[in-house]
């Protein structure tokens, strides 16, 4: 049985051993590589289910390119080499000969996407092209946490291109609501949306906006971005067509994507010092059934109903666990751990009765029904927890926000707790420099509301209001 360090005691201590101890993953022999389990992957395989259905209603269809990107492509567009080439691992010898180039493993997609792109377009009736891929990516990372920031690392990546920026605009902001919008109604994390600032913005891009979470230690997490490339990368790459007038244009393209990051947003969104509490929409397993029995006897019972509660929640995704080696408290510990959703417990008073023991992850809630309400009472409880879950973390990010108007009072804070501020922002680099030098804390997004007050750090007069947080 596993015994967590209390989230309240150390944070970073608890989510490292609650991924390792729930089998979601595991640290590979390979420096910042994990090894995704079985279960860490089934919920991988949810998220990507789910959210390849959402990509293609926007008209998106799946492709998949090379992961070796020559060293040419890369170095074409120099704002996006330079942000990307601390990461980047390069391959130099195959085999026995050293390569004529350079190959780099694919950081990200962009440049190999528009070398390609080139020769699929020469009209506007070849526009909007809508494309995307789930694939691995490789960022050789100095500091590492398992789901969180990996050497490689699972993802999807959306490229588009269009005829005008509007329609460029457009499809920036649907990728990041299609993100928004399953990160709430599937993970049930609220989260926040708008501009990254100029120094946060997606290397090579004309402007990023992104979904930030917060996080139970107060911390925010990127949890998905989608990029306007302007046309610089459409440019660099020759990328031509003809309107409608016979006349050359250059494309406007756009970039998106999320990743197993996702996973490490929903652990520590939801989870507490039992483990992980998983929403039921996203959750590998829905319900489990703990049996109890103390002979033979009531375990033939038991089993004979077993059997019918399966036959009724057919539509769940559900387990039973019959291992005999383990105690019914070891297997409710367990269980509780791994976060799923909804317990039932089925004891020989149970079978005579008639009746299950249902009980919540999310709150603990325990409750004895009859088995003929079992299907659509177990319905209406896991659509209960999914929506609690919401409620609760949209309740925790509006408790986390502070506002300040006091550079000194801000510094005081944030060096003592972890939080979500509101300030404003004269849109300078060097007041955003000196609150990430003295704090640690980064400007997330632009918060969508203005209003007149004054820089936090240099008292400009601004209209521009933006979220801080310390960041994952």
């Amino acid at each position: 049985m596993s015994t967590l360090t209390p989230q309240s005691k150390d944070f970073s201590a608890w989510y490292n051993e609650v991924v390792i101890a729930a089998g979601l993953a595991d640290y590979s022999d390979v420096k910042g590589c994990m090894i995704i389990k079985p279960y860490g992957y089934a919920l991988w395989e949810n998220i990507q289910k789910i959210m390849d259905e959402k990509i293609k209603e926007l008209g998106v269809e799946n492709v998949y390119l090379p992961l070796f990107i020559p060293e040419s492509y890369l170095k074409k567009e120099a704002e996006h080499v330079k942000g990307f080439a601390p990461e980047v691992v390069w391959v130099t010898e195959a085999g026995d000969k050293k390569l004529e180039e350079k190959l780099a493993i694919r950081p990200t997609s962009e440049t190999v996407m528009y070398r390609t792109f080139a020769k699929w377009i020469s009209s506007y009736r070849d526009l909007p092209l809508k494309v995307n891929q789930w694939c691995n990516v490789v960022r050789w990372e100095m500091r590492t946490r398992l789901f969180l920031r990996t050497t490689e690392f699972l993802w999807q990546e959306g490229h588009t291109l269009h005829a005008t920026k509007e329609e460029a605009d457009e499809m920036v902001e649907a990728a990041l609501t299609m993100y928004q919008k399953f990160v709430n109604d599937y993970l049930a994390v609220d989260v926040l949306k708008g501009i990254k600032s100029e120094s946060e913005k997606f290397a090579g891009a004309s402007y990023t906006k992104s979904i930030e979470g917060i996080m139970k230690d107060g911390k925010a997490l990127q949890m998905g971005t989608s990029h306007s490339l302007g046309q610089n990368f459409a440019k660099t790459f020759d990328i031509k067509f003809l309107d409608k007038n016979g006349s050359e244009q250059t494309p406007w393209p756009t970039s998106w994507g999320i990743s197993t990051r996702l996973i490490g947003g929903l652990i520590m969104a939801h989870g507490d010092d039992k483990g992980l509490i998983l929403p039921p929409a996203i959750a590998p397993i829905q319900i489990v059934i703990i049996p109890i029995w103390k002979n033979e006897q009531e375990k033939e019972k038991i089993k004979k109903y077993a059997e019918r509660i399966i036959k009724e929640l057919k539509k769940f995704k559900i387990k039973i666990d019959w291992d005999e080696t383990k105690s019914p408290g070891w297997k409710f510990n367990e269980y509780e751990l791994k976060g799923v959703p909804l317990r039932l417990e089925v004891g020989p008073k149970d079978e005579i009765e008639q009746k299950v023991i249902l009980v919540r992850r999310d709150n603990g809630g325990k409750t004895a029904i009859d088995f003929n309400e079992l299907k659509n009472k177990s319905k209406a409880v896991l659509k209960k927890i999914q929506k609690n879950l919401l409620k609760i973390n949209k309740e925790f990010i509006r408790n986390s926000e502070r506002k300040f108007n006091n550079y000194n009072d801000y510094k005081k804070e944030i060096g003592e707790s972890n939080f979500l501020a509101l300030i404003h922002w004269c849109g300078s680099i060097k007041c955003e420099e000196q609150i990430k030098n003295d704090t640690k804390a980064t400007i997330r997004i632009y918060a969508k509301n203005k209003r007149p007050g004054k820089c936090l750090v240099c008292s400009q007069k601004t209209n521009d209001l933006v979220y801080l947080a310390k960041a994952y």
